[in-house]
């Protein structure tokens, strides 16, 4: 009873952190930066900054947590998701805008792989069932956080243009429910008991230390296994990046849209993932996962090439969805296959790669789908989003000969 109270009050928290980020990221972000009249470019790299953070910081955290425990980790995660939106209400530049995305950006960096290492502790044999489902409920918080800011953005703004103040009124929402996530998990974590090191920290500790987590990303990182499937995450994640920057401004700024419409289009493919991914993690349990990642990918890749084609808000919507699925089908069995492959003192050691990978993809994803509409006068999306769809489908084939190449060797042997 008491672990299903703990889970139950980690999704909470859980939850609310990802409200407030993603109320900070979809779309009031892109249309943040674009009002400082930066290109597409300058906006993509706003969209990805911080990422770039988790790819620097993800995998270290997730070593530390193996080292020092997952509760202490995991509340400077939620610490920086209630203190840094405050400078939020500072910014008055591009510039500062990205300092402050920058430190923000270590929220998820710290918390993303500790929590999900967390729940792999309490979950035991259901790996795939019990993150798909916290990653689900942490879901809501993406679909409730992007449909709320377009409709902040566009009642702020009653039909004129936004001004710098309804960017501040709505992160000023955003460092509130960042706030409430930390109570939360707090309260939620009292219970848990913290992995500790030798109370005796003299210099033969420090250097075990050292010595583990070294030991542990080489161990990691040696094992092409851990390093192609956490890829497929970060491949498909590149679609995710450039659909977060850039469907907000192709929906309102050149379909001409609201931006709660835009925010909308985001919800309902946040929303058919959160439908979609206990039942995934079910079937990659049950019957294996890597026909899920394959085809998952490609399940991606199909609407997000379409996207930019079409001009019809409800088949907009269509796409989306399907987009969604594409995105359940994938994580619901990336991070269970990677702690399939892990030992168990090395789980969070694993999820900080995997999380590492996942942003390299999400942070290149704004950057190269702003470079490339950008050498195409900034209008044409078409190239952009059929070049990512392109590297969506090569990755699934490269995965797929590497898995296949890695069950014929084990058999041999």
């Amino acid at each position: 009873m008491e672990k299903k109270t703990g889970f139950y009050g980690l999704c909470t928290s859980g939850f609310l952190a990802r409200a407030s980020y993603a109320l900070a990221r979809t779309p009031v972000l892109a249309l943040f930066a674009a009002s400082f009249g930066v290109g597409p470019e300058a906006i993509g790299f706003a969209v990805a900054i911080s990422t770039v953070t988790g790819v620097f910081f993800k995998m270290p955290a997730g070593v530390i947590s193996d080292i020092i425990g997952r509760r202490r980790t995991m509340l400077v995660g939620l610490t920086f998701f209630a203190v840094i939106p405050f400078l939020y209400l500072l910014v008055d530049s591009y510039n500062s805008l990205l300092l402050v995305r920058f430190l923000h950006g270590f929220a998820t960096a710290i918390y993303g792989p500790v929590i999900m290492a967390v729940v792999i502790d309490m979950a035991g044999e259901r790996r795939g069932e019990m993150l798909s489902t916290f990653s689900s409920v942490t879901i809501v918080g993406n679909l409730i956080g992007a449909p709320l800011g377009g409709f902040l953005l566009t009642r702020l703004a009653g039909g004129g243009t936004q001004e710098l103040v309804h960017y501040h009124i709505i992160y000023g929402i955003v460092a509130a429910l960042g706030m409430v996530s930390l109570i939360a998990g707090i309260w939620a974590s009292k219970d848990l008991r913290a992995k500790e090191t030798d109370a005796k920290l003299g210099k033969a500790a420090l250097s075990a230390v050292f010595q583990h987590f070294f030991h542990s990303l080489k161990n990691i990182l040696t094992d092409r296994r851990i390093i192609v499937t956490s890829n497929m995450e970060g491949v498909q994640n590149l679609s995710v990046g450039a659909m977060e920057a850039f469907m907000p401004i192709y929906m309102v700024m050149v379909l001409g849209f609201s931006e709660f419409e835009a925010g909308l289009l985001w919800g309902i493919q946040i929303f058919v993932t959160i439908i979609a991914k206990p039942l995934m993690g079910k079937i990659s349990d049950r019957h294996g996962r890597s026909p899920l990642l394959f085809w998952g990918m490609f399940v991606c890749a199909a609407p997000f090439a379409m996207i930019p084609w079409v001009s019809d808000f409800y088949l907009l919507l269509g796409l989306a969805a399907v987009f969604g699925l594409g995105e359940a089908i994938v994580s619901s069995s990336s991070a269970a296959m990677v702690a399939d492959f892990c030992k168990e003192d090395n789980i969070g050691s694993a999820m900080g790669v995997f999380g590492t990978l996942y942003d390299v993809g999400h942070a290149t994803g704004p950057i190269l789908a702003g470079v490339l509409i950008g050498l195409s006068s900034g209008q044409d999306f078409r190239l952009a989003f059929a070049i990512i769809a392109g590297i969506l489908v090569a990755s699934a084939f490269l995965f797929s000969r590497e898995i296949m190449f890695r069950k014929q060797t084990d058999r041999h042997f």
